[in-house]
């Protein structure tokens, strides 16, 4: 555990030959919305420990987009919550209040497999994975949609390893996870209430959220999260 708290902490030091830098961005991870035992460093900007952090300010803008740094791999989820979701879980989308991708292949809601993402076949590529959906009811499905869920096997997406950058764009619409710049093509809907940034850890792995100067392009028209007063 101090191990893994070290690795948190690396390239944090409170000493006076550090200056203190003033954050413009007054968007960061929320030290009043946290598990118990989840850590908050650099700022507002990193995770560990074990649980869940929600940032400080909800998706209000028509189109809004944040990315998130796999520092360490371990045990992680990123994506969206409310402030009702259970801080304390260190799996995302296991309750009616959280929208997931998880460390463990799956995009979950309501403890839900919305998506389960598979290795490819062997002669395929390694980093290749076969996304499969669960099948659903939503009426808002279209017919394609709905031949696709029923076959199972839809599409191949790429699992983030250390290193990789996850991008989280959501336009009340549909929420997308992008991988170093690229969707996954795991549209998730129906996503509703206000909602925040959401970084699950546990098993030793760190999370760095990435509010703006983003290391990858946003999709066309989506912007940094926005205060609410920003948007008056």
């Amino acid at each position: 555990m101090f191990c893994c708290f070290k690795n948190c902490m690396n390239g944090f030091s409170l000493t006076q030959s550090v200056p203190i830098r003033v954050k413009s961005n007054p968007v960061q991870l929320d030290t009043l919305h946290m598990g118990h035992e989840v850590v908050i460093v650099k700022g507002g900007q990193r995770v560990c420990g074990s649980g869940c952090a929600l940032g400080n300010a909800p998706l209000v803008q028509n189109k809004a987009y944040f990315e998130v740094k796999l520092q360490q791999g371990g045990v992680w989820a990123v994506g969206l919550a409310t402030r009702e979701t259970d801080l304390n879980r260190v799996h995302g989308g296991v309750d009616k209040d959280s929208w997931c991708l998880n460390s463990d292949s799956t995009v979950r809601h309501d403890n839900v497999e919305l998506y389960h993402l598979k290795p490819a076949p062997q002669d395929s590529p390694t980093t290749e994975i076969l996304v499969t959906t669960a099948n659903s009811n939503d009426d808002n499905q279209t017919e394609n949609e709905k031949q696709d869920s029923e076959k199972g096997c839809e599409k191949a997406a790429v699992m983030p390893g250390e290193g990789d950058v996850i991008g989280v764009a959501y336009d009340h619409v549909e929420l997308n996870f992008f991988l170093n710049g690229k969707n996954m093509e795991i549209p998730v809907r129906n996503v509703r209430g206000a909602l925040y940034p959401a970084l699950y850890v546990d098993d030793g792995a760190i999370l760095d959220i990435i509010l703006d100067n983003f290391r990858y392009p946003p999709p066309s028209g989506y912007e940094k999260i926005m205060v609410e007063q920003s948007l008056l």
